[in-house]
């Protein structure tokens, strides 16, 4: 039996690679003859890096960037195995963990260190750039990044604009001709997992705004602050970001690294999908095993598991998820391919002692569900 386990990984508690093995560790107490192919995954997120760096063999480097609140912070990137291509999360620099509560402001957060991973990962000579824009703390629509890698946004005083969102109102002339040149010679893919557009009742702003900081207020000033930049972009440089689909992603990155020559806006989970191989390693598998902190009817968008069930799925593969905790329409899922559902949690208790305890629960129920195969199979 061949077995290939691709899960995300379970937020707070286990990364994908710890996810897989515990998964592992449990079907071999059925299985233990059974050939077992663990494939770390994710969606673009939080632990993209981690995962794809685990897949391709590479390595973690950590770099000093600037953080959301303009000081310095460690931040990291990984790099593949071969050294070819680099693999950045936006939240390793610009996240909104690292901003405490109570100085949450995305009319003053920015994402300047986002850019600087980037410019570390063009010193490193990489052919390819991966980067994830989800856990963002900004609302500055990339502006920050673009700084960083050369581009000017300059007010009407002919001064270069300050950090935030709320400083995008204040643009009156943009100028590419100090952008970094080796990015013309680089793939670059964002990974995006919303479809948000930049602006307006369903854009940046309104839907991701509050949980950065962002009172009603702020919301509708950073809404105007990016509908102003969205403008400039459309009028000086001919580039229409305003309705892209996932131009809202990350406090309006997504919108912003269309600035760049070569960036190109992907879902997430397929950007995985594609830089690990996942459909030439399930053609031949007898099941496929993916899993997440929690299901729910969200995880038809974008989300790994179900990611994961549609490759498995033009190859008529059996998907089993073990995940954290399910939500009430979580069922929505077996529509899209996964076949069966199981949450880990074998009893209540405080949610720091659940998190504790994912590596255990795990295991148990990758057992279970092999004990329940194993009867199956006879």
């Amino acid at each position: 039996m061949k077995i290939v386990i691709a899960p995300d990984s379970f937020k707070e508690s286990l990364t994908a690679l710890e996810v897989a093995t515990a998964i592992e560790t449990g079907f071999k107490r059925v299985f233990p003859e059974a050939s077992f192919l663990k494939v770390p995954m994710a969606d673009g997120g939080e632990g993209s890096v981690q995962s794809l760096v685990d897949a391709t063999k590479g390595e973690i480097l950590s770099v000093e960037v600037t953080s959301p609140l303009g000081s310095k912070v460690q931040g990291f990137l990984g790099v593949s195995g071969d050294k070819q291509t680099a693999f950045i999360e936006m939240a390793a620099a610009s996240g909104l963990h690292l901003v405490p509560v109570n100085a949450r402001n995305p009319l003053k957060t920015t994402s300047y260190g986002t850019g600087e991973l980037i410019k570390y990962a063009l010193d490193l000579g990489v052919k390819k750039i991966l980067l994830g824009i989800g856990g963002s703390a900004t609302n500055d629509g990339g502006v920050g990044m673009l700084q960083a890698l050369g581009v000017s946004f300059r007010n009407v005083q002919d001064e270069e604009i300050s950090f935030g969102g709320g400083a995008l109102c204040d643009i009156a002339t943009i100028s590419t001709e100090q952008l970094d040149p080796r990015l013309m010679n680089v793939e670059f893919e964002v990974a995006c997992d919303v479809n948000n557009p930049l602006c307006g009742a369903k854009g940046a702003s309104a839907i991701f705004g509050p949980q950065k900081g962002a009172t009603p207020e702020m919301v509708q000033q950073l809404d105007n602050a990016l509908a102003h930049f969205a403008h400039i972009v459309k009028t000086q440089l001919n580039i229409d970001i305003a309705d892209k689909p996932g131009a809202g992603a990350a406090g309006g990155m997504g919108g912003g690294v269309l600035l760049l020559p070569k960036a190109e806006l992907k879902a997430g989970v397929q950007i995985i999908i594609e830089a690990t191989g996942l459909a030439n390693l399930v053609k031949e598998a007898d099941l496929v095993i993916t899993g997440e902190g929690r299901m729910d009817a969200q995880s038809i968008a974008g989300k790994t598991p179900v990611g994961v069930a549609r490759v498995a799925k033009q190859f008529d593969k059996p998907v089993v998820a073990i995940v954290g905790c399910l939500r009430e329409d979580y069922n929505v899922v077996y529509q899209h391919g996964i076949d069966a559902v199981f949450p880990i949690i074998r009893q209540l208790g405080q949610l720091e002692d659940i998190l504790q305890q994912g590596r255990e629960n795990l295991i148990s129920s990758a057992e279970n569900v092999a004990r329940l195969m194993k009867l199956k199979l006879g």
